[in-house]
């Protein structure tokens, strides 16, 4: 099987990808054609079928496996296949495992690191909390370890969301040693908790889509109502150490127009949204130059980091 990663222009594929969306549009002439997004395990693919009536074009829906004769061309500096024949793959012709992206990182491992994050908090109740969901809830430990941390912008991937966590939740742990004004304790549980909403928000693999729950709620909102549905299941716990957990959660974006509901107020909140956004940033960027491959030069203007970018020069 040739890879996504490995498409360069010029190339012809004859192989199965995972068919994530499926649209169709018109051209500036007003002729239909099918616009896909096709998917394997070390990325997505734009897909065009530019004559939908071609015998060579079978039934296919999106989410299905399709097997498909296609060249490889660049538009607007990223890969894209302009498919000729197209067809509903037999069950025989594909592995699952093949078409979901996993982190490139150990998930056991991962989960290792933030367990022993996690028995370094010292508040009794903000240990009982994490523990409960993150240590003694197997099923929810499963299911978060497995689970994408977005849909497509950064750490869109099995083991994403475990990534995301964890890189924040050693950001944090630096702020907390650096700056002593920080509750340690506070700004770790509350950047172990920061995202827990996307395991109601998005759908598991191979969908990895927004569930209605996400679309409506979002996951801050979800999440802060998980965190309160647990916190009420603790005896004694503190009024005001809740409600400053939950502040942290709603203002981790830290802007209302960036979906927060509160801009943070704490120095906890604050240092959770640069922590977030450093690793949202930076991981976004990163698997933007792991996805031109070769291309040394510029990559064209970006949307999501709204600026034209670079490869560093090799030295």
């Amino acid at each position: 099987m040739r890879y996504i990663d490995q498409l360069r222009e010029g190339m012809h594929v004859s192989d199965v990808y995972l068919c994530k969306t499926k649209q169709i549009a018109l051209t500036k002439n007003g002729k239909e054609y099918g616009s896909l997004l096709l998917q394997d395990k070390t990325g997505t693919v734009d897909a065009k079928i530019w004559d939908l009536g071609s015998p060579g074009i079978g039934t296919f829906e999106a989410m299905d496996y399709v097997y498909l004769d296609g060249d490889v061309t660049v538009f607007q500096n990223a890969n894209q296949i302009n498919v000729k024949r197209i067809r509903r793959a037999d069950e025989d012709e594909y592995i699952p495992a093949d078409y979901l992206p996993v982190s490139s990182k150990n998930i056991q491992e991962m989960y290792a690191e933030l367990a022993a994050l996690v028995q370094s908090i010292k508040n009794p109740y903000l240990h009982q909390l994490a523990a409960g969901y993150f240590v003694e809830d197997k099923a929810f430990v499963k299911a978060f370890c497995f689970h994408s941390a977005a849909k497509s912008v950064h750490h869109g991937f099995v083991g994403g969301l475990l990534e995301h966590t964890l890189s924040v939740m050693k950001l944090c742990d630096y702020y907390a040693g650096y700056y002593k004004r920080i509750n340690r304790d506070l700004l770790l549980t509350a950047a172990l908790f920061h995202d827990i909403g996307k395991t109601k928000e998005l759908s598991c693999f191979p969908e990895n889509d927004y569930t209605d729950d996400g679309q409506l709620l979002g996951h801050i909102v979800i999440g802060a109502e998980m965190v309160g549905e647990r916190i009420r299941q603790i005896p004694g716990f503190p009024d005001r150490l809740a409600t400053e957990l939950k502040h942290c959660i709603l203002a981790h974006h830290g802007e209302l127009e960036y979906g927060s509901p509160k801009k943070p107020a704490l120095i906890e909140a604050l240092a959770l949204n640069f922590a977030d956004n450093t690793d949202a940033k930076l991981q976004t960027m990163t698997e933007i130059l792991n996805g031109a491959g070769d291309n040394q030069g510029w990559l064209g203007y970006n949307r999501l980091m709204e600026t034209n970018i670079r490869k560093t020069s090799e030295i």
